[in-house]
């Protein structure tokens, strides 16, 4: 392993350190029932959010969270814990289909060949990763257990089959999420979506809702993905409202509300125009503009109906309801029935009872259609109400309200709850946003369910013995023209039998959505190669919940909402031992890059600009551009692969520059001007150990051990240290490292100028300190300090608290109150010694003036009043 190069050559050194790891199986973490594991040894499981292997792999700003995590991983084993820090992928998914679909190429064999890149892009950059614990989704050893928890959510009624309104992309023939469609059009390819009611799989995530909220409280996680996810569940507490239509007998509108107080001031009342009432009250009159509504809102996605709107839009149906509070020959009783967009058939009842004295939205569409706004609420004094031309929707007291007048909005909301209940008119409701989740695809490329359909009409599972049930071959991936599943053109895969009494059976065609993998992916890494199930009760009590979870903020709802609810599960069959997978989370910010503006706003890829005269411009017409920040993007073609920057500067370089760009948690430019500052830092370092003109492996007075009480320069060196390794252990409370690396920076720098004094002790802590952010220089430099084992084997370095505190102090010298000059000077210094040193340092200002006065601050500065 000893190498006879004195000069810095990372290429050669990360490849010798690489190799090395790989072979000793470094990093692998040895589980209960391994050889090597030592139950009594405290464990910290950190996990990073396992990629999708495409086929562009990995861009310089992947990596940013793996080596922010990577960085943890390693000091913690350095502290003495068992660390298990695994990696896998989550490979079925849309684009190896769809690639599939246009090639040929079967989307396992492209799915694999990614992992090989992504697995050695990965190894490149140093990450520390366990690879003997190395998942991908799409293996049948896998997916037989996402299969086989399926089954246990089927066997808890939790897994159903109902006809609902989906998006469905006729190009891609398949059913997609609303967070895929934007504009009516698929977020993949811009393909033309529509509504369209479906038989689909679905999973009741909302009989968890509540727990979902509630245990929040048990997570150290943001507070601003806490409240997304509160957001997205949508628990709110009311009263459900029924107001009859007239004219349509015992027919009636149900409306949920959170404020009943406010119900004398109901105007108009509308309905989602998928709301099965519709067709039912609208008038002949109404028809046609009715139905051209509906047909342009079915084209619109859930976000743009709400959130994106920038404008409320309607339509009356011709058709009125009775205020249920309200004598029929009150004026106010009447209530008009409109249809809008920005009301959902999927939220709540799909109706809602507008109060535009009280409901800014309510209030945009009133003014716009000029329909009445009453105040039935009276604000604070100060405050505008709907007299004064506001929309107040505060608490406050009653007005306008008959029976409620005079009530705080408190006690109002129990009083008309009382009058509803009273007359059958409503009652006490919680609701939720929440819907439940659909768990289907008209795929190939996914797991397959491990259901069967009997000839005699029975919906049962695959019996666990018999999972999993794997994906059969095919090489025509096309969704047919109806929609239909791929795989119900196996006819041999599709026609089985139930295994329990031999019935024929037809297998579900169907596949799971992408989402299905990583809903448990952390618990198989805690056992990855058991055969007998998903994962034994010791390692799950062993590892525990995941202590630190890294990953984009992106993914805040969507898979975290996902996967809690999964273990939720699991926790109630007594399968893992904590009510919530991931004790801690960190969001990474994103990595973006420059791009270019022309005049006309238009974003310019990379290739087609020029720096010409210090400006940068368009290569063919030489147009001046503005530069601005963006997205890294492959029709930008400001993509930077991360094994270019490697091959040019180092894996250590390229490590280091990520994290020195600014704090983990924040989104920040690649800027490639500023890499080779990083390169140079390390080339000092290994200087400041190495004598490249000599020999021998290190400079001799790093060969022994200094004798303390150190003192001089090898003392201040001493502090100046500990303050540097403060700064570090200090980095890692907010995984702010660049800051650590700005202190092993500038430590450098002063131990360049004080080599002499240079001490051993000094130099194995600073390679401690150093490993987890540039390893492979770390090691090489533990090595030749003679050390046998690696230095990830070595213990942290501990701040000396004693060094901390300095002897000196910088005195501040200042000729008649403006700052002439600064000076070291030592704490125990008495009043003239201060003045000797203050006089010396500001001998030119103060020659051939005479001093009338001298002020001494101790510990602080001195002031030389002359003339």
């Amino acid at each position: 392993m000893s190498s006879v190069n004195n000069s810095y050559d990372p290429k050669a050194i990360e490849a010798r350190w690489q190799a090395h790891w790989q072979e000793a199986q470094t990093f692998h973490a040895p589980g209960p029932g391994e050889e090597g594991f030592d139950p009594k040894k405290p464990k910290y499981y950190i996990l990073d959010m396992f990629p999708y292997p495409s086929g562009a792999g990995l861009h310089v700003g992947h990596p940013m969270g793996y080596l922010g995590s990577d960085i943890i991983a390693r000091r913690k084993r350095m502290e003495g814990f068992h660390v298990l820090h695994p990696m896998g992928y989550d490979a079925f998914g849309l684009p190896a289909e769809q690639y599939a679909i246009q090639t040929g190429k079967h989307p396992r064999e492209t799915t694999l060949q990614n992992i090989e890149t992504f697995r050695r892009q990965m190894q490149a950059i140093g990450l520390s990763f366990d690879w003997q614990r190395e998942i991908s989704t799409c293996e049948p050893s896998y997916y037989r257990w996402t299969q086989w928890i399926f089954a246990r959510l089927f066997d808890r009624g939790l897994a159903y089959q109902a006809e609902v309104p989906v998006w469905w992309c006729e190009e891609l023939k398949t059913v997609l999420a609303n967070e895929e469609v934007v504009g009516g059009r698929s977020e993949r390819g811009d393909h033309p979506c529509e509504r369209r009611p479906l038989k689909q799989w679905m999973l009741k995530i909302t009989a968890y809702a509540d727990r979902l909220i509630d245990d929040l409280d048990l997570v150290d996680w943001p507070d601003s993905v806490k409240a997304m996810q509160r957001e997205w569940i949508g628990r709110s507490h009311g009263a459900r409202v029924h107001f009859p239509v007239q004219g349509q007998g015992d027919q009636k509108v149900s409306v949920f509300t959170t404020r009943p107080d406010t119900i004398f001031g109901v105007t108009f009342m509308v309905l989602a125009p998928e709301h099965e009432l519709v067709e039912r009250i609208t008038s002949s009159k109404q028809s046609a503009e009715i139905g051209e509504y509906v047909r342009a809102a079915a084209k619109k996605s859930d976000l743009e109906r709400t959130d994106l709107a920038d404008g409320k839009s309607g339509v009356f149906t011709g058709g009125y309801c009775q205020n249920p509070l309200l004598a029929a020959d009150d004026p106010r009783a009447r209530v008009p029935i409109y249809i809008a967009d920005y009301v959902l058939a999927s939220y709540g009842t799909g109706a809602i009872m507008a109060v535009p004295g009280h409901d800014e939205r309510d209030a945009e569409f009133a003014r716009k259609y000029d329909l009445e706004i009453i105040e039935v609420v009276q604000p604070p004094e100060g405050t505008a109400g709907a007299v004064e031309g506001g929309c107040f929707t505060g608490a406050g007291v009653s007005v306008n309200s008959g029976p409620l007048d005079g009530l705080s909005t408190a006690a109002a909301k129990e009083r008309a709850l009382e009058l509803l209940e009273a007359g059958s008119h409503g009652f006490g409701e919680t609701t939720y946003r929440l819907r439940d989740w659909l768990f289907s695809r008209q795929r190939y490329w996914g797991e397959p369910f491990p259901i069967l359909f009997t000839e005699s009409g029975e919906t049962r599972r695959v019996r666990d013995e018999d999972l999993p049930v794997e994906l059969p071959d095919m090489h025509d991936f096309t969704p047919a023209a109806d929609g239909s599943a791929p795989l119900g053109r196996v006819p041999g895969w599709v026609r089985t039998t139930d295994g329990r009494d031999g019935e024929i059976a037809r297998r579900e065609t169907d596949t799971m959505p992408g989402w299905a993998g990583s809903c448990w992916y952390y618990l198989r890494f805690m056992d990855p190669h058991n055969n007998e199930e998903p994962w034994s009760q010791a390692a799950a009590d062993y590892w525990g919940e995941v202590d630190l979870y890294v990953g984009g903020v992106e993914h805040a709802v969507l898979h975290l909402l996902y996967a809690r609810f999964w273990h939720k599960v699991l926790f109630d069959l007594g399968l893992v031992a904590n009510p919530e997978p991931f004790k801690r989370l960190f969001n990474q910010g994103m990595l973006t890059a420059f791009a270019y503006k022309d005049k006309s706003g238009r974003l310019v890829p990379v290739d087609e600009t020029v720096e010409r005269a210090g400006k940068c411009v368009t290569r063919a017409t030489g147009e001046e551009l503005t530069c601005v920040i963006a997205k890294m993007s492959k029709s930008l073609r400001n993509v930077v692969n991360p094994d270019q920057v490697i091959s040019e500067y180092g894996c250590d370089t390229f490590r280091l520059y990520e994290m020195f760009m600014g704090p983990l948690a924040d989104s920040k430019p690649w800027n490639p001007r500023d890499v080779p500052g990083c390169r140079r830092f390390l080339e000092r370092l290994w200087r400041l150990f190495v004598d490249e003109e000599a020999a021998d492996p290190m400079r001799p007075q790093l060969a022994a051990h200094t004798p303390e009480p150190l003192e001089g320069p090898a003392l201040e060196l001493e502090r100046t240290l500990n303050q540097t390794l403060k700064r570090i252990d200090d980095s890692f409370e907010g995984f702010n490292f660049n800051t650590a690396i700005a202190a092993m920076m500038t430590f450098c720098n002063e131990a360049t100028k004080r080599r002499e004094a240079f001490t051993r002790s000094q130099a194995e802590r600073l390679v401690c300190a150093l490993s987890p952010f540039a390893p492979h220089v770390a090691e090489e430099l533990w090595q030749r300090l003679g050390h046998e084992g690696g230095v990830s084997q070595a213990g942290w370095p501990v701040v000396r608290e004693e060094f901390l505190e300095s002897d000196e102090f910088e005195l501040v010298v200042q000729v008649l109150g403006k700052l002439r000059g600064r000076v070291k000077a030592s704490k125990h210094a008495s009043h003239e010694e201060l003045l000797v040193l203050a006089r010396e340092a500001v001998a030119e200002q103060l020659a051939g003036k005479q001093i009338i006065k001298e002020i001494v601050v101790p510990g602080k500065l001195v002031n030389f009043v002359a003339k």
